[in-house]
């Protein structure tokens, strides 16, 4: 069965910071493109980071400096690390493998409030 799990969503306090984690099953992970988009409520998916198969990475303006993406093509697994977080980047965030049959994981819910 082909699909994206995301995980490390929760609740934190501004400043702090977590560590998503997206797993693949039933794809050969390695030759894909990955991404992390999210979803704020009332507003568009937008594009966080990705990360090509040979791990060159890009990032949104809002989240340069702050978060990383990163892969483990051994694990099949694709991160994000957060830090600095800002209550501006609660959202729902989505695993995504880029292609032209591009696949999305569930999503995990990330908040960040005092």
């Amino acid at each position: 069965q082909v699909r994206l799990v995301e995980s490390g969503g929760g609740l934190v306090q501004p400043g702090g910071s977590l560590r998503l984690s997206c797993a693949a099953s039933g794809i050969i992970f390695g030759i894909f493109n990955m991404a992390w988009y999210r979803q704020a409520p009332g507003k568009q998916r937008e594009l966080v980071a990705s990360i090509t198969n040979d791990h060159r990475t890009n990032y949104a303006d809002s989240v340069k400096g702050r978060f990383t993406i990163s892969r483990d093509n051994a694990k099949n697994t694709v991160y994000l690390k957060m830090g600095s977080l800002k209550p501006e980047d609660t959202a729902v965030y989505y695993c995504y493998r880029v292609g032209s049959a591009g696949l999305w994981g569930q999503g995990t819910q990330v908040t960040v409030s005092s």
